[in-house]
C-alpha cells in the first residue's frame, strides 16, 4: 500500500517525502480537532474501577 502510493506521487523524492509529511499533518489535525472531540464523550477514560488484590501476610 505504502509503495503504490509512493510511485503515484508526483515528483522526485524530496518532492515526494513532502507531500507525504503534508498529507500527514492533515490528517493528524483532523483527528486532533474532529475525531477525537468527538470521541471523548463516548469514552470516559477517568470512570476506572479498580479493586486491590489483598496482601499476603
Amino acid at each position: 500500500m505504502y509503495g503504490a502510493l509512493w510511485r503515484i506521487l508526483p515528483g522526485p523524492w524530496w518532492v515526494r517525502l513532502f507531500i507525504v509529511l503534508v498529507l500527514l499533518a492533515a490528517v493528524l489535525y483532523g483527528l486532533m480537532f474532529w475525531v477525537f472531540p468527538w470521541v471523548s464523550p463516548l469514552i470516559s477514560p477517568g470512570d476506572v474501577s479498580i479493586e486491590p488484590t489483598p496482601t499476603a501476610t
